[in-house]
C-alpha cells in the first residue's frame, strides 16, 4: 500500500479446503507460455500473455493482455495447488517482486509452482504509468500535481475497468487457463484486499490465503494518519531507549516538530549538488515532500533506523542525506514502480468516496500527516470519471488464513489484521515485533510460509519470530552501528 501524498505516489508510486485432504502429487499442468528472462530473476522462467475482456460483463468486447510469470516448482513431482502472488500498491506488478522468488518463496517453490500476475494496468499488463525524468525530482507540489493531471489526460484509459473486482476476475481467468483446480494466494498490502475479494468471489477455488500487511475491509487506503503517527512515536521511543541513539539525538522529537512547523509556513528553497551529476541545482523542500518521505521511510524496519540521523542532519541545515533518500524511490533510471493511473483508478472508486470530512478529521487528529497531505491525490479523481464502488458487507472467508503483521507497520499495523480476522472462520495471526510493512522475507518467516501451505489447518509454532532482531540505528554518516 503506497504512501499517501501525490508526491509519494509519483515517487514510489488478497471454502472448500477446510475439510479437504492435503493436495496430492500429480503432474503439473501442461507447460504454458514461453521461456523468458525477466529482471530480478537469474533463471529462465515461463511467461504467458493471456487475453481477457476489458469489461468482464462484455466478453465479446475489447480485450487486454495480462502478463503472467510462472516459476515452476523446483521438484519434478509438484503439488497441484500453486501459490499465486498478488503485489501491493495498488499499482505494483507481480513481475516487479520477482527477487522474492529466490528468498521469500524459495522454500514454498520447492514443491509448488509460484505464479505472479501483473495486475491489469501494471507492469507488463498495459501499465498505466506516468514516466518521470530527472527534472521531476525538484518539482514543487503544484507543478507535480499539474504534471500528473496532464499525464492522466494523455493516458485517457477506461479507468472504470481497472478496479479490484476486475482484477479478481482476471485471477480466475489465469487459474482456468493454467488448469489448476485450487490455488493458494499470497497477498501483500493492497494485495491482501485483492486476495480477500477473490476468496469471497470464488470460495471453491481457494485452498488457503497468506496475507502480509493486512488491509481490513473497512480500511480506506489514503487514510493512514493515525497508524503513521503511532509508528513514528514508537520509533522515537525506541531511539530514546537505545543508549547510542539517545546520546546522538537527545532532542529528536523536538527537532522533528520544529522542521514540520517551519516547512508548514513555507517551502525551503535550497541550492544543493545534484546527487547524480554533482551540479548545483535549485531544490524546493515542501512540507508535503518532507512528510511523505518520512512516512515512506517508516515502511521499512531497517530504513526507519536511519530516520533519526536524517532528521538531525536536516535540523542542523544539512539536507543532503535527506534529499538523497527522498530521491531514491523515484530514480528515473528504473522502469519499475507503482502505476499512478492504476493506483488512482482503484482508490478513486473504492476509497476516496468513503473519505468523508469526519473520517479525515478523526484520522489526522494529532498526526504528522494532515488532511491536505492525505486528500491531495484525491484532487485528480474527477479526471478519471470512475463511479464510486458500492461498498459490500464482507462475507465470511472459510478457507484457512495466515495473517502476518509487523508491529512497526505505519499503514497496515496489527489492528488492521485483527479487524479483517473478524470475517474469517479459520485465521491465525502472527506478529513480528521488530517488523515493519511486509514481514514475509524476515528471519524464519519463509519457512513458516511453507509449513502453513503444507498443513493450512494446523496452528504454526512461531516462537522463532521473537528471534528476528531489531536493526541498529544509524548515528552518523558512516552508516548503521555494527
Amino acid at each position: 500500500m503506497p504512501t499517501l501524498s501525490l508526491r509519494a505516489i509519483l515517487a514510489a508510486l488478497a471454502a472448500l479446503a477446510l475439510s479437504a485432504p492435503a493436495a496430492v502429487l500429480a503432474a503439473p499442468p501442461a507447460a504454458a507460455g514461453h521461456s523468458c528472462h525477466l529482471p530480478g530473476a537469474e533463471e529462465a522462467l515461463r511467461c504467458l500473455r493471456l487475453e481477457v475482456p476489458l469489461d468482464h460483463a462484455q466478453a465479446a468486447g475489447p480485450r487486454l493482455r495480462l502478463h503472467v510469470t510462472i516459476a515452476p516448482a523446483l521438484r519434478e513431482a509438484a503439488l497441484r495447488d500453486p501459490l499465486f502472488i498478488l503485489a501491493g500498491g495498488p499499482g505494483e506488478a507481480g513481475s516487479e517482486v520477482l527477487p522474492m522468488l529466490a528468498s521469500t518463496f524459495r522454500k514454498v517453490r520447492a514443491t509448488r509452482d509460484v505464479v505472479l500476475i501483473d495486475q491489469r494496468g501494471t507492469g507488463l499488463s498495459g501499465k498505466l504509468e506516468c514516466k518521470s525524468g530527472p527534472e521531476d525530482d525538484n518539482l514543487g507540489d503544484d507543478a507535480a500535481l499539474a504534471s500528473a493531471r496532464a499525464c492522466l489526460q494523455r493516458l485517457a484509459a477506461p479507468y472504470a475497468r481497472y478496479g479490484t473486482d476486475a482484477a479478481a476476475q482476471d485471477i480466475e481467468a489465469v487459474r482456468r487457463a493454467l488448469g489448476y483446480a485450487q490455488i493458494n494466494l499470497w497477498g501483500g498490502s493492497y494485495g491482501t484486499r485483492l486476495a480477500q475479494h477473490y476468496a469471497r468471489r470464488y470460495p471453491a477455488q481457494v485452498r488457503s490465503l497468506i496475507l502480509d500487511g493486512v488491509a481490513a475491509p473497512e480500511q480506506i487506503i489514503p487514510a493512514g494518519g493515525r497508524d503513521a503517527q503511532a509508528a513514528l512515536d514508537t520509533l522515537f521511543r525506541q531511539c530514546a531507549a537505545d543508549a547510542g541513539c539517545a546520546k546522538a539525538f537527545p532532542t529528536l522529537a523536538s527537532q522533528f516538530a520544529s522542521l514540520r512547523a517551519h516547512l508548514a509556513q513555507a517551502p525551503l528553497q535550497l541550492e544543493l549538488p545534484d546527487p547524480r551529476t554533482a551540479e548545483l541545482r535549485a531544490v524546493e523542500i515542501s512540507s508535503s515532500r518532507f512528510l511523505s518521505t518520512v512516512h515512506n521511510i517508516l515502511y521499512s524496519q531497517q530504513d526507519s533506523r536511519r530516520l533519526p540521523f536524517l532528521i538531525d542532519s536536516a535540523a542542523r541545515g544539512r539536507w543532503q542525506p535527506f534529499l538523497a533518500r527522498s530521491n531514491v524511490a523515484r530514480d528515473f533510471a528504473s522502469d519499475a514502480g507503482p502505476a499512478l493511473g492504476l493506483h488512482l483508478a482503484v482508490v478513486c472508486a473504492e476509497d476516496y468516496p468513503r473519505l468523508t470530512p469526519a473520517v479525515l478529521a478523526e484520522d489526522t487528529r494529532a498526526s504528522f500527516l494532515g488532511p491536505a497531505q492525505i486528500a491531495r491525490a484525491g484532487q485528480l479523481c474527477p479526471l478519471l470519471q470512475v463511479p464510486a464502488a458500492a461498498p459490500a458487507a464482507p462475507t465470511p472467508i472459510a478457507a484457512p488464513v495466515l495473517m502476518l503483521s509487523g508491529a512497526l507497520d505505519p499503514v497496515t499495523p496489527p489492528r488492521r489484521a485483527e479487524a479483517a480476522g473478524r470475517h474469517m472462520q479459520r485465521a491465525q495471526h502472527l506478529i513480528v515485533q521488530n517488523g515493519g510493512h511486509i514481514v514475509s522475507p524476515l528471519g524464519c518467516v519463509p519457512r513458516l510460509l511453507r509449513e502453513f501451505l503444507d498443513q493450512p489447518g494446523q496452528p504454526l509454532h512461531a516462537a522463532c519470530l521473537s528471534e528476528i532482531p531489531a536493526p541498529t540505528f544509524q548515528l552518523n554518516s558512516a552508516g548503521p552501528q555494527p
